[in-house]
């Protein structure tokens, strides 16, 4: 552990001791070393998430934008957008972020040749995507034997491991591109669809996460984790200040499988996902976390429970 988060691994332990002698007991923490890898993977969750305000404030290279160029990074990109007012073109830019996702061998450059149009212009950015997805899966259809068998690796991140690059198929990518155009719903700009969202919600945060959270249904492909992984991003870029108010264990695996654990002593414990949900927001306030720490640290705590690994995409 680096020497700046001890302090901050001591306090999350201090509180979690509290928690479990004042609120919930905390069966899957009461061996000391199960308890200090969860404590690690909080830690270890804040850090990776916090990259990404980090990141906001930095000089940033407009190659970070160019899908031509390997220094390339969708989630960058979005920001270097976002800082030339072109909102749309950022929010786009996370979507593909998340669709495609980061291998951890071959990085980013499956929505690098996919959105740069394999070196041809126009790229599909927002403009040509949102005028006509049709047109994109019809080139989709054309290249996507070079983009799965060229010789260049290219791969779909963890959280898309079972994603497809079919253009015709229910679930592909061509489907995943129309159906989220279509939730756009151009003319409309992704601000006035937020921003409805934020009328009809209250212009609360928590409020209009949950309800873009359940309207991403109609995105085909995007099951629970590429919905609160595209909306806690856009958050996090600060494209719309929005925050999960809820771990949103509804569908989820890993995040299930670690909550249980943590509260039922065993990754099969018999508590409804309603439950836990209320009891992480409860521990989430007496750590002072949010939601996404505590569902991404779950995640990663239940594949190695007694021992921290860091886990990367």
């Amino acid at each position: 552990m680096r020497p700046k988060d001890v302090n901050l691994s001591k306090a999350l332990e201090a509180a979690l001791v509290s928690f479990a002698s004042k609120r919930r007991s905390l069966p899957g923490i009461t061996n000391d070393a199960r308890r200090e890898a969860f404590v690690e993977q909080i830690v270890e969750s804040i850090r990776r998430i916090k990259y990404v305000s980090v990141i906001r404030e930095q000089t940033l290279s407009a190659s970070r934008a160019d899908p031509s160029s390997e220094m390339f990074d969708p989630i960058k990109a979005a920001i270097l957008q976002m800082r030339q007012g072109r909102t749309d073109e950022a929010f786009w830019l996370v979507f593909l972020s998340v669709h495609f996702g980061k291998h951890r061998r071959s990085g980013w450059r499956l929505v690098r040749d996919v959105y740069g149009r394999l070196g041809r212009q126009p790229i599909w950015d927002w403009t040509q995507i949102s005028t006509d997805p049709n047109v994109f899966r019809q080139w989709l259809q054309r290249e996507k034997g070079r983009l799965r068998s060229d010789g260049v690796p290219r791969h779909f991140g963890n959280h898309r491991k079972y994603q497809s690059l079919d253009a015709r198929t229910p679930t592909g990518t061509g489907a995943a591109f129309e159906t989220y155009v279509a939730w756009v719903g151009p003319p409309r700009t992704h601000e006035m669809a937020f921003d409805e969202a934020f009328r009809i919600s209250g212009r609360n945060p928590k409020a209009t996460f949950d309800y873009l959270y359940k309207s991403m249904r109609a995105v085909a492909s995007f099951g629970r984790t590429a919905r609160f992984d595209y909306l806690t991003m856009i958050g996090k870029v600060g494209l719309a200040p929005i925050e999960p108010g809820s771990t949103y264990l509804e569908g989820a695996t890993g995040p299930l499988l670690g909550a249980r654990l943590l509260f039922g002593g065993r990754t099969r414990a018999a508590i409804g996902r309603s439950s836990l949900d209320k009891s992480l927001i409860e521990l989430g306030a007496e750590l002072g976390v949010g939601m996404q720490v505590l569902e991404d640290a779950l995640c990663n705590w239940q594949k190695s429970p007694g021992r921290f690994s860091r886990f990367r995409g």
